[in-house]
């Protein structure tokens, strides 16, 4: 596809990175450091221009664009940028906004505002940061198959208890596959006698129920559903609606907010939560409201850096697992490191999700893995498929290495992949790929 990509900031540019081997792209950005900086990253054309301009969209070929992606950081921008392209001609347009109530008129009107596809950042974030939480100890969840199968991955470290472990003696569940073992700038793709080692990331694939219970065999800590108690630190749009979700899972959370203004708003926009007027990096008011007893705190300020502090007071005064919103992504690994359980960036994520609409006519599903050096992939087995009326082990030999098959759907029911496993026409398949061997096993599947 022609694909035009107006915006070269984090999420431009890890939109147009994803891209770039499979399509024609053209970035279009009014700042002359990015286009230069994404010229230079990535194999793109890049353009010095306003997105809002059809002259500049013209220039860009947009009488060839199949799709157009606003990706700056202003949502008024972002809908414009749509709107023009539906003017000078007829592309598919998907626009990134931050403001939930964009999305919420967007929603009520078919195409809307000229935008095909709308992706709300801070919502999407907060759907991120619930499904987290919801599997103790994992740092990145998604879904599969209408919500059948789950993907997680999970940090291993000197004190888990599977470290030491081979994969056959770790795997002790039916409906569940360890897909791959992510080892500093090594992706192993594990087979019965691996050994699991200290500093792993593993990525599993399978049922929810195996998911979550082999999350419970890595660490002690709560779902969800068995928390007593979840604070938030920040009524940001991404704090509210973490909040409102938690409402609707039947929590009863707490949120800290420090502007008096926006703490009475959200009172009265959150009738499950318990809403506090404070500063939340005030240690003293930490303990005084017995934060320390939380199960999961969740920072989710519209700063980094206090995001940080705040992890890092909670864990001081005792609480088990924090998560952080982190809107720089170069801070993901370092603030990782230092003392937050799971940082989540809310560009990184939005890319993500925005890519998903780029693969949509070979993929079902789509989630990538440790800064897209793996992919899940949710594919429909099809006639012209190599999975079909094969057994598995058969496929598999004629398939690159890196490729995982994880879990299989058959009319709703799940199937756990044997060697002997024949699929059928209609089947979907939850299949792990390294970024490497992506484009040869895409073509066959």
């Amino acid at each position: 596809m022609r694909i035009i990509v107006v915006g070269a900031g984090e999420v431009g540019s890890n939109i147009a990175s994803n891209l770039d081997d499979d399509h024609e792209v053209v970035v279009i950005d009014t700042d002359e450091e990015r286009v230069d900086a994404i010229t230079y990253e990535c194999d793109v054309m890049a353009l010095e221009g306003d997105g809002t301009s059809g002259v500049v969209l013209e220039e860009a070929g947009i009488e060839d664009a199949d799709l157009v992606i606003a990706s700056t950081d202003s949502d008024e921008t972002n809908i414009v940028v749509c709107g023009a392209a539906k003017t000078v001609d007829d592309p598919f347009t998907i626009a990134r906004v931050k403001k939930t109530d964009l999305l919420r008129t967007w929603e009520r009107t078919e195409e809307a505002f000229g935008v095909d596809v709308m992706v709300c950042t801070d919502l999407f974030t907060a759907e991120t940061i619930v499904d987290i939480v919801n599997l103790p100890g994992a740092r990145d969840v998604d879904s599969f198959a209408n919500g059948l199968v789950r993907m997680a991955e999970f940090g291993i470290d000197a004190d888990s208890p599977i470290v030491g472990e081979t994969v056959s003696e770790a795997d002790r569940f039916e409906a569940l596959t360890f897909a791959a073992l992510i080892r500093e700038d090594e992706v192993v793709i594990p087979s019965g006698e691996t050994v699991i080692e200290d500093g792993d990331a593993l990525v599993v694939i399978g049922s929810v129920e195996s998911t979550r219970e082999f999350a419970g065999e890595l660490t002690p800590l709560l779902t969800v559903e068995q928390a007593s108690e979840v604070v938030i630190i920040g009524g940001s749009e991404i704090g509210y609606q973490t909040a409102r979700l938690f409402e609707e899972n039947g929590l009863e959370p707490r949120l800290v907010e420090r502007n008096a203004r926006r703490a009475r708003e959200l009172a009265e926009r959150l009738p499950g939560t318990l809403v506090l007027q404070s500063d939340a990096t005030d240690i003293d008011f930490l303990v005084r409201e017995h934060v320390a007893d939380a199960d999961i705190v969740i920072a989710a300020l519209e700063s980094d850096e206090k995001n940080l502090l705040v992890s890092l007071l909670a864990k001081r005064i005792g609480v088990e697992r924090t998560l952080g919103v982190v809107e720089y992504g170069e801070y993901v690994d370092l603030f990782e490191t230092v003392g937050m359980d799971v940082a989540i960036n809310p560009r990184l994520v939005t890319a993500e999700e925005i890519t998903r609409f780029t693969r949509e006519q070979r993929t079902e599903n789509l989630a990538m893995l440790d800064h897209d050096r793996a992919e899940v992939l949710e594919i429909e087995v099809g006639e012209d498929s190599i999975l079909l009326e094969s057994p598995l082990h058969d496929v598999m030999a004629d398939l690159p290495d890196g490729v995982v098959v994880g879990a299989i759907t058959r009319d709703g029911e799940l199937i756990t992949p044997r060697g002997e496993t024949v699929l059928e026409r209609g089947d979907h398949v939850v299949i792990f790929v390294e970024t490497t061997v992506l484009d040869a096993v895409s073509s066959v599947l």
